[in-house]
């Protein structure tokens, strides 16, 4: 079993945890999520389509990179601007934003819920409904996911996925359509961001950049923009993948 690899530099000493947030998550704090080929780290697919590869990936990279991608092959990188080989199909590109908590008024929100493994079918609809980034089945096991409840439905819901070390991101941040502007999701962010500060964690937060009202909101709430960085979506090659994650090595223990 080869080692774990070290943490790419970005080139800017110090290191940022940050500055490669997957790749500091699945070498710290959800290490017990890892698989690994190479040099390549990524979440379980059932928990998350996030990869992690070297700075300057080479061919064997890729190829190690597609067995550890999920049955639908896509998979989604944060701050490379490399792209794969001809192979493989770039399903988007897309120029993003990162913010981190400045000054937020966190607080507890009386009506949030904590949501579990019973409520990830509601969650899945309410993801499909909504579009707020991927979800998949083990998406819950990352961390805490809070959501509100209207006459018994989910229609609104946030909460954390990448935990790069004294960092937590918020993510799947959405509201059911008929239930936009009322400022739940804000309450939300706000009750996500007071389970992470407890917890000794600072949240951080990404998004597209062309999503001009969520990154107002985000600038509203106390986040700063701390980066602009590329999230590139990929697909392996339809011959690759699949059944070869039987000799995928793990980077943790054994998986929940």
């Amino acid at each position: 079993m080869s080692a774990v690899p070290p943490v790419p530099s970005p080139g800017r000493p110090p290191y940022h945890p940050l500055d490669n947030p997957v790749l500091a998550a699945l070498t710290g704090p959800h290490a017990r999520f890892a698989e690994r080929r190479g040099r390549v780290l990524g979440y379980h697919p059932e928990v998350s389509p996030w990869l992690a590869l070297p700075d300057e990936p080479e061919a064997r990279d890729w190829a190690d990179a597609a067995p550890l991608v999920g049955a639908d092959g896509t998979a989604v990188l944060a701050g490379t601007h490399a792209l794969p080989p001809d192979s493989w199909e770039v399903t988007f590109q897309v120029d993003g934003v990162q913010l981190v908590d400045e000054s937020v008024a966190a607080v507890p929100d009386e009506e949030a819920v904590v949501l579990g493994a019973a409520d990830v079918p509601e969650i899945l609809d309410l993801v499909e409904r909504t579009r707020p980034g991927p979800f998949r089945p083990r998406t819950i096991e990352l961390g805490t996911y809070l959501g509100i409840r209207r006459g018994g439905e989910l229609v609104a819901m946030a909460g954390e996925r990448m935990r790069p070390p004294g960092w937590t991101e918020i993510s799947a941040v959405c509201t059911a359509p008929e239930f936009r502007g009322q400022g739940l999701g804000a309450r939300l962010i706000l009750a996500v961001s007071a389970g992470i500060r407890e917890r000794g964690d600072t949240p951080f937060i990404q998004a597209a950049g062309d999503n001009e009202n969520a990154v107002r909101l985000y600038k509203a709430l106390g986040f700063r923009l701390r980066r602009r960085m590329p999230f590139l979506g990929v697909r392996v090659p339809e011959h690759v993948g699949g059944a070869e994650r039987r000799s995928v090595a793990t980077a943790g223990p054994p998986h929940r």
